[in-house]
Parts: structure tokens; C-alpha cells; sequence
């Protein structure tokens, strides 16, 4: 069965307006019954006639909310005042504009500027923030409220709310830690809708292998890179999926999940993945990664163990008091 499909949009103003000057994207959108989350890089008349148009061509749509790189980008514990300040003018300039959205899309990611310093190996910008975080409890309690304030207002407004996150949130919580969330800088909000952004394009071999262990957990399943959007060097392999990788990645989620997230939009009408989409044969069978899935299931095991230690120290520390007490004695019976 056909599921419903999100197609992700993350593109400058000029380079979106292109976009949608071809007719066929539309057409396309339409005949698959698609959504579109439209990355709101910046509030400008231009974005807005897009939505306008997509508006008029029954295009559900999705605000997908990013700030300045100076701001972080993406939404995580150290910009919570800028998000509300971002809703707070988008609301503006939606209504300027009498734009019409499905809900709003909250990405829940690190700091770019962060990320961008850690893959370059730059430590002493990356570290000191990371170090702080780690330590400070109280932050993640502070973010966690001001973003959950944010989410209530966002829904009182008559929105329906959508997060995108990163799928090792979902260890974190399976473990009860917070050690991932004060490292990364992230926050784990209760929402309408959950994307766990599975990309296997990033984490090449057996990207398709993490998507299958993830999958069951996930409400939502985000596949790609089809390529496009944000590029960090050092951040994954570059190369965008191709058209069989991409077909594999859909079949594949859609054995768990009926409602789909595909990054990006400019990504699949450049490789001409729109028009495949209009025959695509969801029925035909593939094949599950098994070995792939057992390897990242033992990663995430290993990975559970740590964030399961950092959430119970005492208890950590008692066993290994255990074992050592257990080891001596053993030793004395021998000798």
C-alpha cells in the first residue's frame, strides 16, 4: 500500500523559486499525494509567493523553522529564545502574507556551528561548549521547559507539531539518560508527530542496516539523502542516494510505517525520483538487511550499556565494588 509522503524542501530563496517554476514538480506532488515541509531559511516575499502558489495548488505544507547560522540553525538547548523569536515572526509574516500550514516542524539538531567545529577537529571551540553542557543539568531542565512553552503555544495557535530528530534520542530514552542531550546540545519534546531522521546515505555501508534497527521505534520514518540541503565536511559520505538505494529505502520503511519523510524535495526532482514516483511498486518485496541490522543492534547495545552507566552511577559503582570484592575473595581461596 501507497503511503503518505513528506518531501523535505531546504533551498535558498532563488534557487527555491526555481524549483517551482517547472509546472511537472507540482504535478508531480500532486499525483502522489504529497506533502511538502518547506525549510523557512529566511521570511521574504519571494518565499512566501511559493507557499502562496503551493497554497492554491492544494499543496498540504509544512513550516519546517530554521534560524540564522549565527543562531545555531537548527533548534537545540542553547537557542531556545531565538525559536520563540523565529515563531513569533513567522507568525507575522504568515498572516502578512495569508499563508496557509498544515502544522509547524521543529529540527532538532546540534548547533551547526558546533558540529561544523568537532568534524574539523577544532576542539577548543567544540569542547568547552560540549564540556559545559554536560555538567549543567539544570540547562537541559531550562531548555526542556522554554521549548515545551514553545510547543503548547504552537498548538494553541491551531497548529499540529512535528519533530525532527536524530535516532540515537531513542536509545537515550530506552537507557532513562540525559548524557546524549547535554552533549549534544538536543531536547527530547513530546509532540503530534515524531520524524527519526534515518538517513542511510550518511553512514555508508550498511546505512540501510541502522534504518532497519531503528524502524520499529520510530512513528515516523525520514529516508535520503536524496540529496541537497545542509553540507558539513567530515559529516557522513556526501553522495546522495541513487535510485535503487532510494527505492530499497522506501520499501523498507514502508514495512514499519504507512507515513514517510523524504529529504529532500530538490534532491529526488533532480534525479528525476518524482516521475519514478508516480508508477513506483510499493508491493514489490525486499529483502530485510538482516546482518547489517544485527551490527547496529550490537553498536546500540553497547551504546544503551553507557547511557544506561552515565543515568545510574551509584549503581555502577556498587557492582564494579561487587566484582572486585568477588574477584579477592577468589583469590584468597586459591592461595
Amino acid at each position: 500500500m501507497q503511503p503518505h509522503l513528506t518531501f523535505a524542501c531546504e533551498l535558498e530563496t532563488h534557487a527555491l523559486q526555481a524549483l517551482f517554476s517547472d509546472s511537472s514538480v507540482v504535478d508531480d506532488l500532486r499525483t502522489v499525494e504529497a506533502s511538502v515541509a518547506l525549510g523557512i531559511l529566511d521570511l521574504s516575499p519571494e518565499r512566501a509567493a511559493v507557499a502562496r502558489d503551493l497554497n492554491r495548488a492544494g499543496i498540504p505544507l509544512t513550516a519546517w523553522l530554521l534560524l540564522s547560522e549565527e543562531d545555531g540553525y537548527w533548534f537545540n538547548l542553547g537557542n531556545a529564545r531565538e525559536a520563540r523569536q523565529r515563531y513569533d515572526e513567522f507568525r507575522a509574516w504568515s498572516d502578512e502574507h495569508d499563508l496557509h500550514w498544515q502544522g509547524i516542524g521543529l529540527d532538532i539538531e546540534p548547533d551547526k556551528r558546533e558540529l561544523h567545529s568537532l568534524l574539523s577537529r577544532n576542539w577548543s571551540q567544540a569542547l568547552p561548549g560540549l564540556i559545559h553542557r554536560a555538567l549543567d543539568g539544570q540547562g537541559l531542565q531550562r531548555a526542556q521547559s522554554e521549548y515545551a512553552a514553545l510547543v503548547s503555544r504552537i498548538r494553541a495557535d491551531g497548529y499540529h507539531v512535528t519533530s525532527y530528530v536524530l535516532p540515537f534520542i531513542l536509545d537515550e530514552r530506552t537507557a532513562g539518560s540525559t548524557l546524549l542531550r547535554r552533549c549534544a546540545g538536543l531536547v527530547d519534546l513530546s509532540v503530534d508527530t515524531e520524524v527519526v531522521m534515518l538517513y542511510s546515505s550518511f553512514v555508508r555501508p550498511g546505512g540501510e542496516g541502522i534504518l532497519w534497527s531503528y524502524a520499529p521505534q520510530a512513528q515516523v520514518i525520514g529516508v535520503g539523502s536524496t540529496g541537497g540541503g545542509v553540507e558539513i565536511e567530515g559529516l557522513g559520505d556526501p553522495r546522495p542516494l541513487n535510485w535503487d538505494e532510494f527505492s530499497r529505502d522506501l520499501r523498507l520503511a514502508n514495512r514499519w510505517s504507512d507515513d514517510l519523510f523524504v529529504f529532500s524535495l530538490e534532491g529526488c526532482a533532480g534525479q528525476g525520483f518524482l516521475t519514478g514516483l508516480r508508477t513506483f511498486d510499493w508491493d514489490q518485496p525486499v529483502s530485510p538487511p538482516l546482518d547489517a541490522a544485527r551490527r547496529a543492534d550490537r553498536v546500540r547495545q553497547g551504546f544503551r550499556a553507557v547511557l544506561w552507566a552515565s543515568a545510574h552511577p551509584l549503581v555502577l559503582v556498587l557492582a564494579l565494588a561487587a566484582t572486585a570484592g568477588l574477584f579477592r575473595r577468589r583469590r584468597r581461596s586459591r592461595n
